[in-house]
């Protein structure tokens, strides 16, 4: 095998490059997917029901796998906390899947406006789903969509990040454990060019990632003529009105700003605060970040893991310069540490933003909370909205009346009120509520709510004309 061959992953509590990364190449995608296409009939010749004791099937292996699955998380990650949550959601999605499949995929007759036709409606799912996965959740969100297309009728693909690939043997381990599953869900790995390879020879893809990246993934799949699902960037804005429990919005925010060290594309990143409380909300906040403690030396020591992507560090040190140069201050946190090879960031607290600063424009993607105070709440609302971000955001207020006057005005996709980091906790679940991504945070149909399993299939309507007579609309021909 040459060094084009493969990829060395970084260690990121480490820093070391201890693991290689076997690129899968062209020649080798196409017989992959070939081979899963072969395997796609007779998986959606099967049922739902068939499908779902499959998956079923699986759930319980991957229960089985669990202690492997969360120490090599772990290990690609950083942390233990958030990859425990990781794996144990795996089951869980599954499960609610499996009732929205049961519901959503069944076929239906009905009649119509004209009497003598009858109507039918089915559907036939894509054959072949290639998705691209990030690294910052790299288990979870390589399966987000994978579970609900499997149940769907489609084989899949899954192509994870570089930079946290560890978990593909395990996982794939526990796909072999299920023979008729093996056949048409398979792991490829490698880099950008094993993406795009991917799209060559898929039939619709699903993307999570960046914007820049996103871009490139659509005019891929629009040059194909496939369909295109992105999650992208966010720079998630959080509007806390003078009315707001102090006391609940500081600990929605640290939760909603640095769980996973803030590599989440729903954190937020933007805090517009109403001036006359400003101060009591920076020292409750600041109360709080400061009783979170690194997860050093050991994963387990606290609730902060590491900047997972080298480069993510130098971007959210070039961030937290630009704006100490531009004035900003720092109440805690503020610097990127290197302990035991790794980078790391406390949870930071700045104040006196502007929006000539990095950190109020571009993503940010670390446990790092720009605020900014406002005296007029139309001003705060049209900050928040000054952004090509869409993807998410918060509104805290005394009462859930008075936020909804501020959510209703937002320019995002996914709202909490009174909370943070909702939106995520309701995948899979069995409910109409859907969103979309707004602007540059993504492009298709929703993640969230029954109907976006329809993601994965084309409809069919048949329509059955049970008359024996003439139809009125045909040709009257003479005899």
């Amino acid at each position: 095998m040459s060094k084009e061959d493969v990829i060395d992953v970084r260690n990121p509590r480490t820093g070391a490059y201890d693991f290689t990364l076997k690129i899968t190449g062209k020649h080798e995608m196409s017989q992959i997917v070939e081979s899963l296409r072969e395997n796609q009939f007779i998986w959606q010749q099967k049922n739902v029901e068939e499908r779902i004791k499959i998956m079923q099937a699986w759930s319980e292996v991957l229960k089985e796998y669990r202690s492997e699955l969360i120490d090599v998380v772990t290990v690609d990650t950083g942390r233990k906390y958030e990859s425990i949550r990781e794996v144990d959601n795996l089951s869980k999605w599954i499960d609610k899947w499996s009732i929205i499949a049961e519901k959503e995929l069944q076929p239906y007759r009905s009649s119509t406006s004209l009497p003598m036709v009858e109507a039918e409606s089915d559907y036939a799912a894509y054959p072949i789903a290639g998705i691209i996965s990030p690294w910052n959740f790299p288990l979870s969100l390589s399966l987000m969509d994978a579970i609900p297309a499997l149940l769907a009728g489609c084989a899949t693909i899954i192509k994870p990040s570089e930079i946290t690939p560890r978990f593909i043997e395990v996982i794939t381990k526990t796909i072999d454990k299920v023979p008729e599953l093996s056949k048409v869900l398979k792991y490829v790995s490698g880099d950008g060019s094993t993406g795009a390879a991917l799209i060559e020879n898929v039939d619709m893809v699903c993307f999570t990632g960046s914007v820049k990246t996103g871009r490139m993934v659509a005019t891929k799949s629009a040059e194909r003529f496939i369909p295109s699902f992105l999650e992208l960037g966010g720079k998630d804005p959080a509007i806390i009105l003078k009315s707001a429990d102090i006391d609940r919005a500081t600990s929605a925010i640290l939760f909603g700003s640095v769980l996973g060290a803030g590599q989440q594309c729903y954190s937020l990143e933007r805090l517009y605060v109403d001036e006359s409380i400003v101060d009591k909300f920076i020292l409750s906040l600041k109360e709080k970040a400061n009783k979170l403690t690194l997860a050093y030396p050991t994963p387990e020591s606290g609730e902060i893991g590491p900047i997972i992507s080298k480069s993510q560090a130098e971007i959210l040190s070039n961030q937290l310069q630009d704006a100490k140069d531009k004035g900003a201050i720092v109440h805690c946190g503020g610097e990127i540490e290197n302990l035991g090879g790794g980078k790391w960031c406390r949870p930071t607290i700045l104040s006196n933003v502007n929006s000539a600063m990095k950190i109020s424009n571009e993503e940010t993607f670390g446990p790092i909370m720009p605020i900014i105070s406002f005296t007029n709440l139309n001003e705060a609302i049209e900050m928040a909205n000054g952004s090509e971000f869409g993807l998410s955001g918060a509104v805290f207020a005394g009462s859930k009346e008075e936020a909804m006057e501020v959510a209703q005005q937002l320019e995002v996709g996914g709202i909490s009120i009174n909370d943070a980091g909702i939106t995520p906790f309701f995948i899979g679940d069995d409910d109409e509520h859907s969103k979309n991504s707004f602007k540059n945070s993504g492009l298709g149909g929703s993640r969230l709510g029954s109907k976006s399993i329809n993601r994965f299939i084309r409809r069919k309507a048949i329509f059955s004309n049970t008359s024996s007579t003439p139809s009125p609309w045909w040709f009257t021909l003479e005899e």
